[in-house]
């Protein structure tokens, strides 16, 4: 079997005749690398995977191998074919930005989508929702499942009313809550990453102390 394994944002895998076209989030790109590879072992064509940057142009670097060997790609639009399992896969090599293009036409267009945030306020030291907020939950799960996403952050904030620890804990709570009545709707836990911030980073800078209500919020990224 074929593995790779990334620390990179993006790449993208073609089959030979360029038929089947896959883009891997930074997420889910190795379980669908797999998936490709199997299918594609079977119709005994060969595959390619190329290293693109990320919209803010970071690139990372990706290790394939197969039984006979593995190689790292880690620059920028470079590519390697395996050809079959005991092959060991190509040397990377640098593809033209036009044959990327035209070749990954699909995976290009669903790359360059931005991550879409969210907003949810909540009620003064509770994790209950304010009605409008509670509105946009069906805006949330519209997002994810038109992207059909796998890469979706959920982060908890608080003001700076009380103490810092309980704070902390209270936006933990809240992006927890926001997290679970996603999953509730379907959506699969693992694609969620639950973190919290406290009053760390607030929206509405202030003294210490004050109870503001732009502060008491959950972003949520899908990406």
């Amino acid at each position: 079997m074929l593995k790779a394994r990334s620390n990179s944002n993006t790449f993208a895998t073609a089959g030979a005749d360029f038929k089947e076209i896959w883009f891997m989030s930074k997420r889910s790109q190795i379980l669908l690398l797999l998936v490709l590879v199997l299918f594609v072992g079977n119709c005994a064509k060969r595959t390619m995977v190329v290293l693109v940057p990320d919209p803010d142009g970071k690139v990372g670097c990706i290790t394939v191998s197969n039984l006979a060997g593995s190689v790292t790609v880690d620059t920028a639009n470079q590519a390697t074919i395996i050809k079959d399992q005991k092959t060991l896969p190509s040397a990377p090599k640098e593809l033209e930005k036009q044959t990327i293009s035209s070749v990954f036409s699909e995976v290009i267009t669903i790359q360059l989508l931005p991550p879409v945030h969210f907003i949810l306020y909540f009620q003064r030291n509770a994790t209950t929702l304010t009605p409008a907020s509670v509105k946009l939950i069906a805006e949330i799960l519209s997002e994810i499942r038109e992207r059909n996403s796998t890469d979706i952050s959920v982060i908890g904030h608080s003001d700076t009313l009380g103490d810092k620890d309980y704070n902390f804990k209270l936006s933990k709570s809240r992006a927890i809550a926001i997290s679970n009545l996603i999953v509730k709707q379907g959506v699969d836990q693992h694609f969620i990453r639950t973190t919290s911030h406290g009053e760390e980073n607030p929206l509405i800078k202030t003294k210490d102390n004050v109870s503001e209500p732009k502060n008491r919020r959950v972003e949520v990224v899908v990406r």
